[in-house]
């Protein structure tokens, strides 16, 4: 799934020079690109999304989320919706240093502050909206939702399910953050539909891997987070997940080196992309046809993540290799003092570094990526 701005631009190199010139793989393509979205009314979304059902592995640039600024600029026709593990470096320091190890957050995605209403749907229906105003005139009504079925049960328990396997394959303890003192219907829901998944399909198996799984007040947790060393993975409601992502983000380095995939709870279908956005400040630079030094990993482990899983489904030991080689390849070139601003500024202050003595700009960085793959493969 092709995106937008400067992650467009580095999307095609990462493609053409790394991973096609490498892997015989037959790719259907989709252009998510705000304007092709706004060309087919986002039908182009949808069917993507389709695709990925079909084929189980997807693999996506970053794309723009329209602001009224970005309806302004592409002169949409509307603002159309919206459709994580760290890298670890040893060169770059991390803001939390006890992080010695990855943690992977697990976001649910669905509902939340984003349908904001404490309340649980238990039978199919529709959720609608109505404002009724004060002067008697006729009432405004909106649907919000027609949900299939108890749809928050309905959408945790898959979530569950995904949040367990995850932690199985990585054989990593699973925690699970609510606020179930305050909002006791939702998160309440949460606790409950994780402990009884748990009992019921998962609690052999963790015993077996010497694993555990906890539900854990939000507060408690993220106190917990920043003592710990990491290896955990860390199920998180949705709004919750999108925060502390961005933070673990940080911690870890940078935004740069955060890998995101989503999960169905088939464990079979998987959709990888870079957790961060489409560096518009970067763009705007690349316009004026001046370098950049942007940092492409996170979208290198976008293909990375997503061949790896296509290769464990086709029982390719071939291409897991490769796409381990490939992860490996960009954390070397990185530790051997080759690396974009971001994280050179992680080491020195951002108002110390210096172009091709500190870091190198984006092509300079790619092309050092492709001659480190092509040594590493014995080309």
């Amino acid at each position: 799934m092709d995106g937008d701005e400067m992650t467009r631009i580095i999307w095609e190199f990462i493609k053409e020079k790394l991973i096609l010139s490498n892997v015989d793989v037959e790719l259907k393509y989709y252009d998510l690109g705000l304007p092709y979205r706004d060309q087919t009314d986002d039908q182009v979304t949808i069917d993507s999304a389709l695709a990925t059902q079909k084929y189980s592995v997807a693999v996506k640039c970053a794309t723009i989320t329209p602001d009224e600024a970005r309806v302004e600029e592409f002169s949409l026709k509307k603002m159309w919706k919206s459709p994580n593990e760290p890298i670890i470096c040893k060169n770059i320091p991390r803001l939390v240093p006890g992080w010695t190890q990855a943690i992977t957050i697990g976001r649910h995605a669905f509902g939340d502050q984003y349908r904001a209403t404490d309340f649980v749907v238990d039978k199919p229906g529709k959720f609608k909206m109505i404002f009724a105003p004060n002067d008697g005139s006729t009432p405004s009504e909106w649907e919000v939702y027609d949900f299939p079925a108890g749809a928050v049960a309905w959408s945790i328990t898959g979530f569950a399910h995904s949040c367990f396997q995850y932690a199985i394959g990585k054989k990593w303890p699973l925690y699970m953050s609510t606020k179930n003192t305050i909002l006791k219907a939702y998160d309440g829901r949460f606790k409950d539909i994780f402990q009884d998944i748990f009992e019921k399909h998962y609690k052999p198996e963790f015993d077996k891997l010497k694993i555990w799984y906890e539900h854990r007040l939000i507060d408690d947790m993220v106190a917990q987070v920043l003592k710990s060393s990491g290896a955990f993975v860390w199920a998180c409601k949705n709004y919750d997940g999108d925060v502390q992502s961005d933070i673990l983000a940080q911690g870890f380095g940078s935004l740069g080196l955060m890998t995101s995939v989503l999960v169905c709870p088939d464990g079979k279908t998987i959709e990888a992309e870079a957790a961060h956005g489409t560096v518009t400040r970067h763009y705007r630079e690349h316009q004026k046809g001046r370098p950049t030094s942007t940092n492409p990993i996170a979208s290198i482990f976008a293909w990375t993540r997503g061949l790896e899983h296509r290769g464990k489904l086709d029982g390719n030991p071939d291409l897991i290799k490769f796409s381990q080689t490939l992860e490996r390849v960009c954390v070397e070139t990185v530790e051997s003092g080759i690396m974009t601003k971001d994280l050179a500024g992680c080491i020195h202050g951002l108002a110390n570094c210096k172009l091709n003595e500190h870091y190198v700009n984006t092509t300079d960085f790619l092309d050092a990526i492709k001659t480190n793959l092509d040594k590493a493969l014995g080309k």
